[in-house]
């Protein structure tokens, strides 16, 4: 027995757990009539968890080798696939096999077509470039350990450089403002089903990229005036996307930092898509401050990311998202509570925080600054 085994506690309290833990009692409750069909449900349950990373490389194999849309014309052959892709016949014939055990494919006589699921990956805007870019993200959590202790410098960190502030290169800042823009569509969509913007006159998206939500927001709200605050480096691509959405007229698009710069004045509600997560609190408290000074009397806030389950927690924040914040190495995905206090703290009141929609999206929090 190593030293660190050694100077574990024994077990105390707890004897359901002490007798699930001993695999004399696995055995026998796998096969009692009463006992094994929850015996193998966890059983089954526990080994999804343990193959989970492999699972997830079999859909980074499939998006890399574009296989969804090589099947769009119909199903095809393990021999076809692997002359396309370059890859032996038996080789991809396991990949193929795979992708039809997770539900992405489907075999039909020994060739291999579209599943549901493997269109509906299709469907979803910028799932495709995000899983590509997990290839950071998995570097990193090779050594899971290593990560929780806290390394000088991660792979995902290289990847936004902007959360640690200065100059970003313009190529750095396309690259993750085009990821950011194809994936912000369904954030736009479920945070425009959870909250309205009647009554709203200005909004101001601080953040907000190339303007992908302010996009949306202008359509639900036909006669906004609206105002996007960003780093300059996107300021090129934001203003052609309003100029292609006949919206130009109604955007005024201001470069800054909020971290060094206060907020534009004049907007009687200001929207943060996927901002806070990215930060530390010491930041997000300094942007709820100016936010705060930038609002009227009785102006909105509305915030919206995906965010971990505080007292009860939830697979999306408090497993993706919080790991995936630790590699970038700032941020965090906080819960609706601990956001709550933040903006309590900075003198919001009537929080509102509905049940999302779609939590491994985005919820979303409101407040208003009071009169």
């Amino acid at each position: 027995m190593n030293s660190e085994a050694a100077n574990l506690p024994a077990w105390r309290g707890g004897w359901i757990n002490r007798l699930i833990a001993r695999p004399g009692f696995q055995s026998w409750a796998s096969r009692f009539p009463l006992t094994r069909g929850r015996a193998r449900a966890d059983g089954a349950a526990l080994f999804d968890v343990v193959q989970g990373f492999v699972q997830s490389q079999v859909l980074m194999a499939l998006v890399e080798l574009d296989m969804f849309r090589r099947l769009r014309a119909g199903p095809q052959s393990a021999e076809v696939l692997g002359r396309a892709c370059d890859i032996p016949t038996e080789r991809m014939q396991v990949l193929l096999q795979a992708g039809a055990a997770l539900g992405l494919l489907k075999r039909k006589r020994g060739r291999y077509g579209l599943a549901r699921k493997g269109a509906a990956l299709m469907g979803v805007p910028g799932l495709e470039a995000m899983i590509r870019h997990h290839k950071a993200f998995y570097d990193d959590l090779r050594d899971p350990v290593a990560l929780l202790r806290g390394p000088e410098d991660t792979k995902l960190s290289q990847f936004w450089p902007y959360v640690f502030g200065g100059d970003v290169p313009d190529a750095e800042a396309a690259t993750y403002s085009d990821l950011m823009a194809q994936s912000q569509r369904l954030v736009a969509e479920d945070t425009l089903r959870a909250v309205s913007l009647k009554g709203v006159s200005h909004l101001l998206d601080v953040g907000g990229g190339t303007g992908a939500f302010l996009e949306a927001a202008g359509h639900a709200a036909p006669k906004m005036q609206m105002t996007l605050f960003d780093l300059p480096p996107v300021v090129p691509e934001a203003q052609a996307r309003f100029d292609a959405a006949g919206m130009a007229d109604r955007v005024s698009i201001v470069p800054g930092s909020f971290r060094e710069e206060a907020l534009p004045t004049g907007a009687d509600a200001v929207s943060l898509i996927r901002v806070l997560y990215d930060h530390s609190d010491e930041t997000v408290r300094t942007l709820l401050a100016r936010v705060f000074a930038a609002l009227p009397a009785g102006g909105r806030l509305i915030i919206s990311e995906p965010m971990g389950g505080g007292t009860r927690p939830e697979r999306a924040g408090d497993v993706y998202f919080a790991l995936y914040t630790m590699a970038m190495q700032t941020g965090r995905a906080r819960s609706a509570a601990e956001i709550e206090a933040l903006v309590t703290e900075a003198g919001f009141v009537q929080v509102r925080s509905p049940e999302p929609a779609r939590a491994y999206v985005t919820r979303v929090l409101t407040c208003v600054r009071p009169d």
